[in-house]
């Protein structure tokens, strides 16, 4: 689904107009990446959670040359899917098979 797709079903679900669904859309998002580039965690319940990871610098080898390459530190967005989410995309409902 893109983004675009996922304006038009709000839209269509909550019976609004596709500029307000886009502004929820957005919304949501921009509010996603503000929290993220602060540090902080986002969870959604059912569905997974957000979260940063910093990884330290290190030597690397270019693949190509065989050169060692320093790495710079980095920090990356990291999803983790929530358990509910699993089962359902494993054809399960939310409240089957508690393993």
């Amino acid at each position: 689904m893109t983004k675009s797709g996922l304006i038009d079903l709000i839209s269509e679900k909550a019976n609004i107009t596709r500029v307000k669904a886009e502004l929820v859309v957005t919304t949501v998002f921009d509010s996603m990446v503000t929290a993220i580039r602060q540090g902080h965690r986002i969870e959604v319940r059912d569905f997974g959670s957000f979260e940063v990871r910093h990884y330290n610098p290190y030597k690397g080898r270019n693949p190509r040359s065989g050169e060692v390459i320093e790495v710079p530190e980095k920090v990356i967005p990291f999803f983790k899917v929530g358990r509910n989410l699993k089962r359902q995309v494993n054809g399960k409902t939310p409240k089957e098979d508690k393993n």
